[in-house]
């Protein structure tokens, strides 16, 4: 039987870039490379200040002065540090990384000590999937809740400078995030004179990367902006097996399903932004940021099931066709302003994220058990998420070496979903409406706080204390079938910092906080999702917010080319959100919301970075970990424990001033479900750049270079075992590369840092 599927108008964009631009960039990079070798010979031989630097290498070791027409070597002891240890969180460099230049905010944060990111770019930070990830300073509807792993697999990592990781915030950070807060923070050239850059990169698959961004600096107005196109290719192979049990264990049946999913998809991007400097004093910002996602998404499977004694129940074959759309945009406007001196500063911001989605599925299921048998659905999912805030952020010294900060935020959340479905009658093979597959679903939530920090140095102690008071009301509206939940909740959230310095190079450090994590608007509907006709997901009304504790105390060493640093942490968890699978029927699961009474984690991690050499630099992280879960508030009861160790390695190459080659690699051990476990993760990326002129590079990337992409989760319960096999073809390769134009000048000191909150 054949079904009419529905066409899409986005299928104009396959018009886009059908050359080869793969082998195109090949032939590009061999004329040049032969054609502009001896011209970049000469000019690593002028005088140094008569040598041009790309913006890009700004951070790049000081060369030695060449005596001869040989490449010279790079000297990579400088003083200029990808690491940097703070008192309240820890700051990495990854504007020199190479995966930054093709790759996503997801591949570089997978860089980044203490940090895991699966194959769906969902974050974890030291095993705690409940981080909160800003973007200079400011949530984003983009890279929160369910949605937030898609985002940052589109979020072009070429936009990022820094990464700051706090596994203790500060108060002027909002309290959610029992993990902790990764801040990212975007790059901002204000360097006067006019100036820019151009990007192609050509992938494996079809896949395309390219971006052209400019800027404008004069003395007292900047205006920057960029567009840029991401088309991507992924292909996943999921192979589920389930054996349902009776009394005493015994087997009673047996499923399996095996599925082949191939997904495109395009993604323009646009930013740009204006900043005007009134005067000395005060300064006006404005920036945004417009990202669309569209592509299509289908997969093919097939579906057994079978009783113990060997006679088969159900056997079937499905496909399925579905598009996806989304938009998604932030606008921010800054003002800020000295008062009385450079030492006390205000500075007001006002902020709106927004995401939009529209998907479209249609499945079509054929049975060759029971015979003749035919099923499927056709859903149609509307989804918005909008995100506005205000805050006022005051900063003062009033005495060298003390900094006290008050502030206050208002934020205000609006979530809807609005999912309509038809099934295929299995007679017929014709669409008939069902209200089973209708689901409406509002979330309102306000989040009003104030925060104090003081700062000062205390009988040769650095200490940082501060206190954040959030109230919290919210709403959820289950419109299909009436249900209101409402939740009205007050907060304190202390934090306090210490240091102190033993000598020139060596500190001991401290830190407490009180933390929090709200729960996902999703997980707040109790309406079942059924997408996956196998695989059904719901959430729960009476989900309560997940509150953690979290002490850590360790020694740090930094000298001007190295960084080594050891902490022990502690972190205990009341109402931990978990997820919770039971059987519904043979071959049919039930994932749904729940939370933990109590779960507790320990660890000790290091950190360690510098020169290994006058051409080789490192960087290594581990983290020896312990946690313990209490399963039974889900409904499980038992008391599991784990321990492993996470690893993560990075080697970077400079043989000569114009090649650069890096290695990098994860690992992310087995962790820790209250149903069971999901298995180790091993990941390795590679890179090489080679500058070609001073403002020409040629780029080469090879993300996931042995495949590592599969997550293997085990289910082991009275009812059922399964185990769930996701492989992600995730090995990317990029070739491509940058070229600058345009020239800065040297700026005249600023009156002071408008990046400084």
């Amino acid at each position: 039987m054949h079904i009419n599927t529905t066409q899409y108008s986005n299928e104009s964009y396959s018009m886009l870039l059908r050359l080869n631009p793969f082998s195109a960039l090949l032939l590009l990079s061999t004329i040049l490379s032969s054609s502009a070798f001896s011209k970049e010979s000469e000019s690593i031989q002028k005088p140094p200040d008569q040598q041009q630097r790309s913006t890009t290498e700004s951070n790049a070791p000081t060369s030695k002065i060449p005596t001869d027409n040989n490449i010279p070597t790079v000297n990579i002891n400088s003083k200029l540090k990808r690491t940097q240890i703070d008192i309240d969180r820890k700051v990495y460099d990854v504007a020199n990384d190479l995966q930054s230049i093709s790759g996503s905010a997801a591949d570089i944060l997978n860089t980044i000590p203490s940090v895991q990111v699966d194959g769906d770019g969902n974050v974890a930070l030291r095993g705690d999937s409940k981080v909160v990830i800003l973007i200079d300073g400011k949530a984003s509807s983009q890279l929160s809740g369910s949605n937030a792993g898609a985002g940052l697999s589109q979020y072009s990592a070429s936009d990022i400078e820094k990464i700051e990781v706090m596994t203790n915030a500060p108060a002027e950070f909002a309290s959610e995030g029992t993990a902790g807060v990764i801040n990212i923070i975007t790059k901002r050239n204000r360097q006067p004179g006019s100036f820019g850059a151009f990007a192609l990169n050509a992938g494996n698959q079809g896949r395309v990367v390219s971006d052209i961004s400019g800027a404008f600096n004069a003395s007292n107005l900047n205006i920057s902006g960029g567009i840029g196109f991401r088309e991507d290719q992924r292909q996943r192979r999921i192979v589920s097996t389930t054996t349902t049990l009776g009394q005493e264990g015994a087997a009673t049946g047996f499923s399996a399903e095996d599925l082949h999913e191939n997904a495109r998809r395009l993604n323009p991007s646009l930013k740009g932004a204006i900043n005007y400097r009134v005067d000395e004093k005060q300064l006006l910002d404005f920036d945004f940021r417009l990202r669309q996602r569209s592509g299509r998404r289908n997969y093919d499977s097939q579906s057994t099931s079978v009783l113990s004694n060997g006679s088969i129940t159900s056997d079937s074959s499905g496909h399925s066709d579905g598009h996806e759309w989304s938009l998604s945009g932030e606008q921010r406007l800054s003002y800020k302003t000295i008062l009385t001196s450079s030492e006390e500063t205000l500075a007001i911001i006002l902020h709106r994220s927004t995401d939009k989605e529209r998907e479209r599925y249609l499945l079509a299921t054929s049975y060759q058990i029971p015979v003749g048998q035919i099923g499927g659905n056709q859903i149609a999912q509307n989804h918005y998420f909008i995100t506005d805030d205000f805050s006022a952020d005051y900063r003062t010294s009033p005495a060298e070496g003390t900094i006290i900060k008050l502030g206050y935020s208002l934020r205000h959340d609006s979530n809807g979903i609005d999912f309509s479905g038809n099934d295929i009658n299995p007679t017929t093979g014709l669409l008939t409406t069902t209200s089973v597959l209708k689901n409406q679903f509002d979330y309102q939530r306000t989040i009003q706080a104030i925060y104090g920090s003081y700062q000062k140095m205390v009988n040769a102690t650095d200490v940082l204390a501060g206190l954040r008071v959030e109230q919290t009301q919210s709403e959820g509206d289950q419109l299909t079938s009436n249900q209101i939940n409402k939740q009205n909740y007050f907060g304190l959230y202390p934090s306090l910092h210490l240091e102190r310095k033993l000598d020139q190079h060596s500190t001991v450090f401290s830190a407490y906080s009180r933390r929090l994590s709200r729960p996902d608007p999703e997980d707040l509907n109790p309406y079942i999702d059924f997408r996956d006709p196998q695989n059904l997901r719901s959430g729960n009304a009476n989900l309560q917010p997940q509150q953690s504790q979290s002490l850590e105390a360790g020694y740090k060493i930094e000298t001007d080319t190295q960084n080594f640093a050891i902490s022990g942490y502690l972190k205990q968890i009341k109402n931990g959100f978990t997820v919770v699978t039971t059987l519904v029927a043979p071959n049919v699961r039930l994932t749904q919301a729940a939370n933990l009474p109590l779960s507790k984690s320990a660890g000790v991690e290091l950190l360690a970075d510098g020169p290994l050499s006058h051409t080789l630099s490192y960087r290594l992280s581990s983290n020896l970990f312990y946690t313990q879960v209490d399963t039974l508030g889900a409904g499980i009861s038992s008391l599991q424990s784990v321990t492993g160790i996470n690893l993560k390695a990075n080697l970077d190459y400079r043989p000569t001033t114009i090649d650069t080659a890096q290695l990098s690699f994860s690992r992310t051990d087995k962790k820790l479900t209250p149903q069971g476990y999901i298995a180790p993760l091993n990941l390795v990326n590679i890179g090489y750049k080679r500058r070609i002129q001073p403002n020409l590079s040629l780029i080469l990337t090879i993300s996931d270079l042995f495949n590592g992409q599969r997550q293997i989760r085990y289910l082991n319960t009275s009812q059922f075992q399964t185990t769930y096999d996701r492989f992600q073809y995730g090995r990317v390769a990029y070739i491509g590369f940058n070229y600058s134009f345009g020239t800065t000048k040297k700026s005249k000191a600023e009156s002071f840092d408008y990046d400084q909150q």
